[in-house]
């Protein structure tokens, strides 16, 4: 005697379900809109020279008095990074042999921000240093935000919505839940977007006027959330 035979109510799983417990798969969406919550900026500072060291030390010098600038604005700056450094010669193209005319330095730099009355003011700033360039902002959700978890929620409820729609359609009910899948879940970074307002700023010597704080306005952010979902129903009586 076999297990199923010792349960006569027990059904054996079927992939697509039998007439006693029919199987029904839908799909659950949702898409929100959101104000962001983070804006990430890049800075690349450079130095240009004839002399190695001093080209060198000019871009050291520069370097501090960026991230300075940035560490002035306290809790607004929540993330801020040193990227790449380069000092690179840079060769005559005419001439016997080869000669290093002069030498080109940078650091990049990324800054991450929530308060976006300080960001305009800080790319300002920013841009207006000498031989400094601004990329971005980049606006996003925080990995955690509660836009995502409701995101999710709503994808699950309008699933099995639907199932209990096609269900009605059938004149029966639903049964039981066999099976939910994030289909976002082998693309976990997905949901972020990005939104560029203003980038490659290079500015000149500074002004005796400070500039303006730039204007800034957040992109929103769009939220995407997808389930599948497997429910077994009541056997209907179809006519």
């Amino acid at each position: 005697m076999t297990h199923d035979d010792q349960n006569p109510g027990h059904h054996p799983s079927v992939p697509h379900g039998t007439p006693e417990a029919p199987r029904l798969a839908v799909r659950g969406e949702a898409h929100l809109e959101a104000d962001p919550e983070l804006a990430r900026i890049g800075i690349t500072v450079t130095a240009r020279g004839t002399d190695r060291r001093a080209a060198l030390d000019d871009l050291t010098r520069r370097n501090t008095t960026t991230l300075d600038l940035v560490k002035t604005y306290g809790e607004a700056v929540e993330e801020l990074e040193t990227g790449a450094f380069s000092l690179t010669p840079e060769f005559t193209k005419h001439g016997r042999g080869e000669r290093i005319r002069t030498y080109h330095g940078s650091v990049h730099l990324t800054a991450l921000l929530a308060d976006f009355t300080a960001l305009g003011e800080l790319v300002t700033r920013l841009a207006d240093q000498e031989l400094t360039r601004v990329d971005g902002p980049w606006w996003s959700l925080r990995p955690a935000s509660p836009v995502h978890a409701t995101a999710r929620r709503q994808a699950v409820h309008d699933a099995v919505q639907r199932a209990r729609e096609y269900a009605d359609a059938l004149g029966t009910t639903l049964a039981a839940l066999v099976e939910l899948a994030d289909i976002g879940a082998e693309d976990a970074h997905r949901p972020m977007s990005y939104g560029m307002s203003r980038a490659a700023m290079v500015r000149g010597p500074v002004d005796d006027t400070a500039a303006p704080a730039l204007d800034l306005e957040p992109e929103r952010q769009h939220v995407h959330a997808t389930v599948n979902a497997r429910f077994t129903l009541h056997p209907p009586h179809l006519q």
